[in-house]
């Protein structure tokens, strides 16, 4: 089979060793393993082993032959979409389409069910729009094989997700600009970007970055090696998740890739060690970069370069592809999550340094974040649909806008009021529906020593479900509620088996009562819980339950809630109300389109603060929401540990990159070649 995805996991295209591994700096250290050394990473590897992270055999073919099948599709697409375009015998004989992978499946680190990214790439009058997503979308709808087929065109990166004979699948499809397209194509050319569109680009760039990182090396096995440890190590951390705005594959990939060319003759057990404490001090935003950046003005794409596109100049994370146009994997990042993203490298440092006194083992390097002990408020994202089809599209909307949510709420609260998102969703198995939610941990600014100051966030997340309200493939039964919950009250069904609850959950009181009736101990919301909503929705025989349901959809809400405040043993106080209803409204409703602020005030209060005052009234449904604060608590604790060399690096890096930038406001320029921009903002 012609060109692509045989050669997936291995081997990529010769090129030239650069004795530093190609950085734009030179290797840290040369050092060579010791015994010791050694020893840790057969440790290491074994833990990967026993913990599951290789395929078998059987998988292994089974992926391979499921990638022919889906070439082979692809394949004779491309001659019926050349058929009823009328042209030639000639042109049908030769119509092609090529199909290559991208990601871990390509750069040799996936494991047992993980999903499998593919490019389709055809000629240049099969179109993405036209022909992708309408006729081979049917083709696949039309096949036993295939389930869960979910389009997504309006992504940034346009793609289709399904399930082959299990196996799931991300499609994308490029375009080029040639009427044939050869068995050996190569993609590495820059002449593949002629004439094609930013969206065409960006799927292209996931194999040719693949390929990049692979050749930038100075070892691809010991690299593999540590990235797939090092994936394990984010998905536990639960800082692996590009969407919501933490990192994502290729983002891990290009920082693991960065250190192996740090230290070009380091095994793995070293390498994840030098890892946590290299970016432990990194000096962020200056860019974190494989290779110097590459323009070319033939082509004349945006590369990423904050000297000219104030756009990049905020991005908090910058770490660049080294493919043609080079971009930012990580601009989803955000002040909030940055600060999730370090507190989890602090804490991974840590423990390596008890590894290396063998004063600590591997499996506690793995131990899973309890991100529900980490935080004393949450906020809760609950999705239900009339079922599982209409989940799935539902529910990948709104995960693809959860990050807007934690940038709304950091510009709102001026960056006081930060945002934890749990990558995972949680679903209550009691119930017998199509639901699911999300987490968010809310917590105050390190540092913060403003006191007795509130933050509204009503409007900001009026602001999202009327942004999410806005899907256009919406469907009556789609509903989102935004409520909030303390740590007491999470529910059970959301912790790993084994792990234990502090304290059990404190019930959530249904009806309106007086303020006279509230202590500090109870929340009371102006629904019940989603739970009991689907519960009744889903379990009641008849139709009065569904009426029940869709009343509480209908409600108008204010943008203001009632709420009242109360005296704190604390400096952060959360005092949240709680609503639900569907950012569509239901049948028959007047408010269509309308939105709920779902929560109040976050209050940061000084234990000697009185009551708040009482703010306006929800219509319909005016109530009173109490909450009792518990101590926030901090994740981790820092790592004074400085390792030498590392600091000037993080601030020289890529100095040829660095040398001429604009002076846009109060830069001052430091003696390695910094350029800091107004504050903060380093170049």
């Amino acid at each position: 089979m012609a060109g692509s995805f045989v050669a997936v996991r291995g081997k990529p295209r010769s090129s030239p060793k650069r004795s530093g591994g190609g950085g734009a700096d030179p290797p840290l250290s040369l050092a060579m393993p010791t015994v010791a050394d050694l020893h840790k990473t057969a440790e290491l590897e074994k833990f990967l082993v026993e913990a599951g992270l290789y395929e078998g055999e059987e998988e292994s073919a089974k992926r391979e032959e499921v990638l022919r099948e889906i070439d082979q599709i692809v394949k004779e697409w491309v001659k019926k979409v050349t058929i009823q375009k009328g042209y030639s015998e000639q042109m049908v004989k030769e119509a092609n389409a090529v199909l290559f992978t991208f990601g871990s499946y390509r750069l040799g680190v996936h494991g047992p069910g993980a999903d499998i990214d593919a490019l389709c790439i055809g000629p240049s009058y099969v179109k993405r729009e036209e022909e992708f997503f309408v006729t081979l979308y049917g083709a696949l709808s039309e096949m036993e094989e295939v389930t869960e087929l979910q389009p997504v065109p309006d992504a940034h990166v346009p793609v289709m997700k399904f399930k082959f004979r299990g196996l799931p699948i991300d499609l994308l499809y490029a375009s080029v600009s040639l009427p044939v397209i050869p068995p050996d194509f190569d993609i590495s050319q820059g002449s593949v970007l002629c004439d094609v569109d930013e969206a065409t680009v960006r799927s292209l760039n996931g194999c040719r970055v693949a390929d990049q990182i692979l050749r930038l090396v100075p070892n691809a096995e010991i690299f593999r090696k540590t990235l797939r440890c090092l994936k394990y190590w984010a998905q536990r951390r639960g800082v692996y998740s590009n969407v919501t705005g933490l990192l994502g594959g290729v983002s891990w990939a290009l920082l693991v890739a960065r250190v192996c060319q740090l230290y070009p003759n380091a095994v793995p057990s070293m390498l994840v060690s030098r890892f946590f404490r290299v970016f432990t001090q990194w000096q962020w935003p200056n860019p974190v970069m494989l290779c110097a950046i590459e323009n070319d003005d033939n082509l004349g794409f945006a590369v990423w370069d904050p000297r000219k596109n104030p756009r990049d100049r905020s991005h908090v994370m910058p770490i660049i592809t080294p493919a043609y146009p080079c971009m930012n994997s990580s601009y989803n990042v955000s002040t909030s999550t940055l600060r999730v993203i370090m507190e989890q490298f602090q804490f991974g440092n840590k423990i390596c340094q008890e590894i290396e006194l063998n004063k600590a083992s591997w499996s506690s390097l793995f131990e899973p974040f309890q991100f529900f002990e980490a935080y004393t408020r949450y906020l809760v994202v609950d999705i239900v649909a009339d079922d599982d089809d209409d989940l799935r599209l539902w529910k990948g909307w709104i995960e693809s806008r959860l990050r807007q949510l934690t940038l709304k709420i950091e510009r709102d609260t001026k960056g006081m009021l930060q945002c934890h998102p749990n990558p995972c969703e949680y679903a209550d198995p009691s119930i017998q529906c199509a639901h699911c939610a999300f987490y968010m941990g809310l917590s105050r600014k390190e540092g913060m020593k403003i006191r007795g100051q509130k933050f509204d966030i009503r409007g900001t997340v009026d602001e999202f479900m009327h942004e999410i309200g806005m899907y256009t493939q919406w469907k009556s039964g789609m509903d989102l509620a935004v409520t909030h919950v303390c740590k007491k009250e999470i529910p059970l069904y959301v912790f790993e088996q084994g792990c234990q609850k502090t304290r059990p959950p404190t019930p959530i009181c249904a009806e309106q009562q007086d303020q006279s009736d509230k202590n500090d101990s109870e929340v009371c919301t102006t629904t019940a819980s989603l739970v009991g909503q689907l519960k009744r929705k889903y379990h009641s025989v008849g139709g009065a339950d569904v009426d029940s349901f869709k009343s509480v959809r209908r409600a108008s809400v204010s943008p203001a809630c009632e709420e009242a405040s109360i005296q704190l043993h604390d400096d952060a106080n959360f005092g949240l109300t709680n609503c639900s209803t569907s950012p569509h409204g239901s049948e028959g409703s007047t408010v269509s389109g309308n939105s709920c602020a779902a929560v109040g005030t976050i209050g940061l209060v000084d234990e000697t603060s009185l009551p708040g005052c009482l703010m306006p009234n929800v219509e319909n449904d005016p109530i009173r929401t109490i909450l009792e604060q518990a101590p926030s608590e901090s994740v981790v604790e820092k790592d004074e540990r400085k390792l030498e060399g590392i600091e000037s690096l993080a601030s020289s890096n890529c100095t040829e990159f660095m040398e001429v930038a604009e002076v846009v406001a109060g830069t001052i320029l430091t003696e390695n070649g910094d350029i800091r921009l107004s504050g903060h903002e380093v170049i």
